[in-house]
Protein backbone atom coordinates (compact mmCIF):
# COMPACT_ATOMS: atom_id res chain seq x y z
CA UNK A 1 0.00 0.00 0.00
CA UNK A 2 1.50 3.39 -1.00
CA UNK A 3 2.30 5.90 1.71
CA UNK A 4 -0.05 8.84 1.96
CA UNK A 5 1.48 12.22 1.22
CA UNK A 6 1.16 14.72 4.04
CA UNK A 7 -1.81 16.98 3.62
CA UNK A 8 -1.41 20.67 2.93
CA UNK A 9 -2.57 21.49 6.44
CA UNK A 10 0.10 19.29 8.03
CA UNK A 11 2.80 20.83 5.86
CA UNK A 12 1.59 24.34 6.71
CA UNK A 13 1.55 23.59 10.44
CA UNK A 14 5.07 22.18 10.25
CA UNK A 15 6.30 25.27 8.38
CA UNK A 16 4.60 27.62 10.87
CA UNK A 17 6.09 25.76 13.82
CA UNK A 18 9.60 25.91 12.33
CA UNK A 19 9.30 29.61 11.47
CA UNK A 20 7.79 30.41 14.87
CA UNK A 21 10.65 28.66 16.60
CA UNK A 22 13.16 30.55 14.48
CA UNK A 23 11.54 33.87 15.37
CA UNK A 24 11.49 33.14 19.07
CA UNK A 25 15.10 31.98 18.94
CA UNK A 26 16.20 35.19 17.21
CA UNK A 27 14.42 37.44 19.71
CA UNK A 28 15.77 35.57 22.74
CA UNK A 29 19.34 35.34 21.39
CA UNK A 30 19.53 39.02 20.44
CA UNK A 31 17.87 39.98 23.75
CA UNK A 32 20.46 38.05 25.73
CA UNK A 33 23.29 39.63 23.72
CA UNK A 34 21.77 43.08 24.30
CA UNK A 35 21.52 42.40 28.03
CA UNK A 36 25.13 41.22 28.21
CA UNK A 37 26.14 44.30 26.21
CA UNK A 38 24.24 46.42 28.73
CA UNK A 39 26.13 44.83 31.61
CA UNK A 40 29.44 45.41 29.85
CA UNK A 41 28.42 48.98 29.05
CA UNK A 42 27.56 49.63 32.69
CA UNK A 43 30.84 48.14 33.86
CA UNK A 44 32.92 50.12 31.39
CA UNK A 45 30.67 53.23 31.67
CA UNK A 46 29.88 53.26 27.96
CA UNK A 47 26.22 54.20 28.32
CA UNK A 48 23.99 52.92 25.53
CA UNK A 49 26.95 51.88 23.37
CA UNK A 50 27.12 48.56 25.23
CA UNK A 51 23.51 47.69 24.36
CA UNK A 52 23.99 48.68 20.72
CA UNK A 53 27.20 46.67 20.52
CA UNK A 54 25.49 43.64 22.01
CA UNK A 55 22.65 43.87 19.49
CA UNK A 56 25.06 44.38 16.58
CA UNK A 57 27.00 41.31 17.73
CA UNK A 58 23.81 39.34 18.41
CA UNK A 59 22.21 39.45 14.96
CA UNK A 60 25.02 37.83 12.96
CA UNK A 61 25.70 35.33 15.74
CA UNK A 62 22.01 34.37 15.86
CA UNK A 63 21.78 33.96 12.09
CA UNK A 64 24.94 31.85 12.03
CA UNK A 65 23.78 29.51 14.79
CA UNK A 66 20.33 29.23 13.18
CA UNK A 67 21.89 28.40 9.82
CA UNK A 68 24.08 25.72 11.38
CA UNK A 69 21.18 24.25 13.33
CA UNK A 70 18.82 24.15 10.34
CA UNK A 71 21.56 22.77 8.10
CA UNK A 72 22.30 19.92 10.54
CA UNK A 73 18.60 19.04 10.73
CA UNK A 74 18.43 19.14 6.91
CA UNK A 75 15.62 21.71 6.91
CA UNK A 76 17.43 23.93 4.43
Amino acid sequence: MPEKEPSGLKQALKAFSILGGVGIYLVVFVGICGYIGSLIGDYLQLGKAGIIGGIIFGFPAAFYTLYRQLKNNELI
